[in-house]
């Protein structure tokens, strides 16, 4: 199809949808200039993913393969942060996408493929210790070893007292009122601020390395016959200089799929041993360690509670419903084992009763 006829329809309008004719034809033009230079085959361009962002990405053959292309509206999305963390990763040995090409004014990106399979799609869920599972979280382990040891860990944002409040805040606005449709009163809004204060001063006090921010089974791209192969990571453009613990919550306390407590030990374990001789800033005793754990997931969820909630009400995204009660166990569990925290176990109870969410929770100490 020759896209300089002025009365033809541009391939791109056709093999995907777009808003915006504009920018579907500023995006056909850009695409094509690429074409010759890493030879691409525009016809095969197709919908690759999308996120909770205003990003899309595509992928598109080559005769080596496949490339991935990102579409970024730069008045909605501003890929200054991927770029850098994305440099800053790849400089660091961690494996995730090599940038082809930027157009920074109009938001275009061509990026390497790092494959089709998230580790989420090839996990066995009704084998939590099968041998593919244990290989590919063992292999995530080892690129979050490397990504923590990433110099320059300090040149991303602090994840610092504001940010943490701004997370949490998200449950009372979101899960809590305009989800649940619960009306906090003064004691209850006096609880959740001395809670928080709790959960902060606990979280401040772990020593900081480079965060991911999302380390868990969508954002890992794994091979789908080579459990231990490296994984491919993504999504890493919200990076932050923050907590030793918080990635591994993510892997490991991932909203998407959840293992008994016992699997989370043992690979909380493992990493344990491998941070401790890469020389990482964690406790000495794995008692300690799981307590940063637990009280680092606990505002994580909090914060991915209000999340999914505002995801499903503001910008109807409801499918993130199916994963609260996930989320929501996660949180109870570890509000209802640690002293202080015990008001809170009873919000969360009080939220989720009409939804089946008032379980006992059984778990492990140390």
């Amino acid at each position: 199809m020759d896209s300089s006829t002025s009365d033809s329809k541009p391939p791109v309008q056709g093999l995907i949808h777009w808003a915006d004719e504009a920018r579907a034809q500023a995006f056909e033009t850009w695409l094509h200039a690429q074409t010759p230079v890493h030879d691409l085959k525009p016809h095969t361009l197709r919908a690759a993913s999308a996120d909770a962002s205003f990003r899309r990405y595509f992928r598109v053959d080559t005769s080596a393969g496949s490339l991935i292309v990102m579409d970024a509206p730069p008045d909605k999305e501003d890929c200054h942060p991927f770029v850098a963390v994305a440099r800053q990763l790849e400089a660091g040995g961690v494996r995730v996408p090599h940038i082809l090409q930027w157009d920074e004014a109009q938001g275009f990106m061509l990026l390497s493929d790092l494959g089709t399979h998230t580790l989420l799609s090839t996990l066995d869920t009704q084998a939590p210790m099968a041998p593919g599972n244990r290989g590919r979280y063992l292999a995530a382990i080892d690129e979050l070893v490397r990504l923590q040891q990433v110099p320059g860990a300090d040149q991303r944002p602090a994840y610092d007292d504001a940010l943490l409040q701004r997370e949490m805040d998200l449950l009372p606005q979101w899960y809590l009122t305009a989800l649940r449709g619960l009306s906090l009163d003064e004691a209850t809004t006096r609880m959740l601020d001395t809670t928080f204060g709790l959960i902060k001063a606990q979280v401040l006090g772990q020593a900081r390395v480079l965060v991911h921010r999302d380390y868990h089974s969508r954002n890992l791209m794994a091979h789908p016959e080579q459990p231990e192969a490296r994984p491919g990571v993504i999504d890493f453009q919200d990076a932050v200089h923050g907590p030793v613990t918080y990635d591994l919550v993510s892997l490991l306390r991932d909203a998407y799929v959840m293992w008994d407590e016992d699997v989370q030990i043992d690979y909380a374990v493992r990493y344990w041993e491998r941070a401790r001789q890469a020389g990482l800033p964690v406790p000495d005793d794995f008692g300690d360690f799981w307590r940063d754990f637990e009280w680092m997931g606990l505002q994580r969820h909090l914060k991915v509670l209000g999340i999914f909630a505002r995801l499903a009400l503001r910008d109807g995204k409801r499918q993130y419903l199916d994963d609260i009660p996930r989320v929501w166990s996660y949180a109870h569990r570890v509000a209802s084992r640690y002293q202080g925290l015990g008001p809170l176990a009873r919000l969360l109870e009080r939220a989720e009763a009409p939804h089946g969410g008032t379980q006992t929770q059984v778990g492990f100490t140390f």
